[in-house]
């Protein structure tokens, strides 16, 4: 375990950008001119808002407070500008200016909506002429599948048994078994979980979802890529601020009649009782019939090689661990996960040939906040065998990370939300040789055809 410097080109990317970003953004408000106008709620704001940030600050949804009228937006001014200049919210936290910036999920803001936040609230958060404000936009029930937007209602629904947490204690683990009810075999395009509402949602830091079926081998898998994988595993990961995972068209996750969902859900007391609460997952088939190309596995990437994590007092520290590609594979996203100290993490290529290529970098980690970072299919890293996989993580446990409990704490890996851990979660659509090479062709033609976005990998 490494917990001196860095030792590879990315070392100082991330944790330097998590200190910097608060003033690049401030600076970049200031060099505008004060002849510009001032910005109004409703001809610019309101807009940036309904787009960005209502789908959750709505009631009934996971934000603390509504966004939906000016007198709302105008009490909330000098905290909105904080969050967003900061970069904390929207709840988008990878580092712009390395790596891959095409995702399917980007919600993120543009510097030019940063900047008109800021300069409005700078004017005293004027509102403006009343006909500038757009139409109220009508969110569908934000309880309901998110997904089912896209693919219709869920095929499959499975409950978790329920559980109660006292008012306070420990933070408990629930490990119940759920059957499926599956006749069928059937394949996954997507998947959706979500704790129950309301006080499931305070209380639930993750969940993990395990697919037990009786099956020889894992089925659809390439078979350069069996003797790493022995079962069908993990079958999603669902931590604050993620939905769930939607598979490429030529990808999915195979479920047997009989199969049954073993549940590890954490939760941690909230100040009040909570009683029967649960969890849920949706399931969302390909048409009868359909059998993708490949099948993608859910696979844990861990940067403190087990649990040697050991973060001293009033210190920061790096950590840092590799992974060499043992077959041809596809990335398909790039989702951090830590606790309270976790400031940065990062993932590099290093190819076979010796080539080095940063491909993402959280520089401003936030833990309540656990994105999924889903690459555009243009992008999605293809890497060939023999690649190795470079995870960089960076912990602050100091007083100047405002999201630490007690700098003054030896701080250790641990399952509790008041310990530290550093891995991530990546969806692995492993390719046999040939499918491989004829994904790189065609990922080459795009490029040249200008098909594909600038910052577009391998």
């Amino acid at each position: 375990m490494t917990q001196t410097s860095a030792r590879s080109a990315i070392a100082g990317i991330a944790f330097a950008g998590a200190l910097c970003i608060a003033g690049n953004a401030r600076a970049q408000t200031a060099a505008l001119t004060a002849a510009t106008p001032a910005p109004t709620f409703t001809k610019d704001v309101a807009p940036i808002l309904q787009a960005k940030c209502q789908v959750c600050h709505q009631p009934n949804s996971i934000a603390p407070m509504s966004l939906l009228t000016y007198d709302q937006a105008k009490k909330y001014a000098g905290r909105i500008k904080a969050r967003v200049v900061a970069r904390i919210m929207p709840p988008w936290h990878i580092d712009k200016t390395v790596g891959i910036q095409a995702f399917k999920n980007d919600r993120s803001l543009s510097d030019a909506q940063i900047s008109t936040i800021a300069r409005w609230v700078d004017a005293g958060a004027p509102e403006g002429d009343a006909k500038d404000l757009p139409p109220a936009v009508k969110f569908p029930d934000p309880n309901r599948w998110q997904l089912s937007d896209t693919y219709g209602a869920p095929d499959l629904i499975i409950r978790s048994k329920a559980f109660d947490m006292p008012a306070k204690g420990e933070d408990k683990w629930y490990r119940p078994v759920t059957p499926t009810g599956l006749t069928e075999e059937r394949w996954v395009r997507a998947i959706e979980v979500r704790p129950s509402f309301p006080n499931g949602r305070k209380i639930v830091h993750h969940a993990l979802t395990y697919l037990l079926q009786d099956e020889k081998g894992v089925t659809g898998l390439a078979s350069n890529a069996m003797d790493m994988n022995m079962g069908p595993g993990l079958f999603m990961e669902w931590a604050v601020g993620k939905t769930g995972q939607i598979f490429p068209p030529d990808a999915g996750k195979l479920m047997l009649p009989g199969s049954r969902i073993r549940w590890e859900i954490h939760v941690h007391a909230m100040g009040e009782e909570v009683k029967d609460n649960y969890v849920e997952l949706a399931v969302y088939f390909y048409p009868k019939g359909y059998v993708p190309q490949h099948r993608t596995v859910l696979k844990m990437f861990d940067v403190t090689r087990g649990s040697e994590l050991d973060i001293p007092p009033n210190e920061k520290s790096v950590t840092q661990n590799f992974y060499v590609m043992q077959a041809p594979a596809r990335i398909e996203n790039f989702q951090p996960h830590m606790h309270m100290r976790g400031k940065a993490m990062s993932m590099e290529a290093v190819y076979p040939d010796g080539k080095r290529e940063l491909l993402s970098a959280v520089n401003n980690f936030q833990w309540k906040w656990h994105n999924n970072y889903v690459y555009a299919d243009s992008v999605a890293p293809l890497l060939p065998k023999g690649t190795t996989l470079v995870f960089t993580a960076w912990h602050d446990n100091t007083a100047s990370n405002p999201n630490n409990p007690d700098p003054d704490q030896w701080v250790g890996w641990g399952d509790r939300t008041v310990d530290e851990m550093a891995h991530c979660w990546i969806d692995v659509t492993y390719m046999d040789q040939a499918d491989f090479d004829k994904a790189v062709a065609a990922r080459k033609s795009q490029h040249m055809a200008g098909m594909t976005m600038p910052d577009g990998k391998h």
